[in-house]
């Protein structure tokens, strides 16, 4: 590509109002005028490549995060220097909010592939939010679906076992998939098993030896990281702790 023919990302112009992913975003629910306040202070930039930092555990907090494609993992190192992985980001979903309290960011977030997103000045986005009690109301919904987040986690890595913790992962994914306007039966995996192991709290061979398990059983095909739902109410069933799938398949606590 020449010099001339490079694109500036930064100089594009992007309504949010045209933006698919819209009615899951800060957007949600405003007016045009809203709208247009809100957009005077997004800042918009080149994409993400594979292994790029949104942000950084200990950077000064300015911005929150709206991805618009692509898929980013958040990590948090602990003491020994080992990452934890605490969750990953799809389209439409909010990155940064972590901050908030601190001023700096707790933890660290990095492209899983190609992302975009707008990046909104906080500062900017609270006077803002006084102008317009809808942007006020979605900030705090957003906040509350991230706290349920984490909540799930705990939950997830506290009560249910290596088989619950895999299939409640593929029917959470199945879910946010489906609210992007995809089908619920067809998930790519953009993170590695051995991210996947990190998130659930188990080993990269338990993901293997149950996802294989899982298709040997019929309830899902697995082709590279393409993941085809093919019985999604026993993976439901195992999910929430029932020891009976359907047919032949029985699920026992290990």
């Amino acid at each position: 590509m020449s010099r001339s023919q490079v694109i500036d990302f930064s100089k594009i112009k992007i309504s949010c109002g045209d933006c698919n992913i819209h009615e899951l975003c800060l957007p949600r629910g405003l007016e045009l005028q809203d709208l247009e306040q809100l957009e005077k202070v997004i800042k918009r930039t080149h994409p993400l490549q594979t292994g790029d930092y949104l942000f950084r555990a200990g950077q000064e907090f300015q911005y929150i995060y709206a991805l618009r494609s692509g898929s980013i993992k958040l990590n948090l190192m602990d003491e020994q220097g080992n990452d934890q992985i605490l969750g990953f980001y799809f389209p439409g979903e909010i990155l940064g909010l972590d901050a908030i309290d601190k001023k700096q960011h707790l933890c660290s977030a990095v492209a899983l592939e190609t992302s975009s997103y707008c990046a909104f000045s906080f500062s900017n986005l609270s006077e803002i939010c006084q102008l317009v009690p809808g942007l006020q109301n979605q900030m705090l919904r957003l906040m509350s679906r991230e706290l349920t987040h984490e909540n799930e986690l705990l939950l997830m890595i506290g009560t249910k076992n290596a088989e619950e913790r895999m299939a409640t992962f593929l029917i959470t994914l199945s879910s946010r998939f489906h609210q992007l306007g995809y089908s619920a039966k067809e998930i790519k995996l953009s993170m590695s098993r051995q991210e996947i192991a990190n998130y659930l709290g188990l080993t990269i061979e338990t993901v293997s030896r149950i996802m294989s398990r899982f298709q040997r059983e019929q309830l899902i095909s697995v082709n590279r990281k393409q993941v085809n739902i093919k019985n999604p109410d026993v993976l439901k069933h195992i999910s929430s702790g029932s020891n009976a799938g359907s047919g032949k398949v029985q699920w026992y606590k290990q």
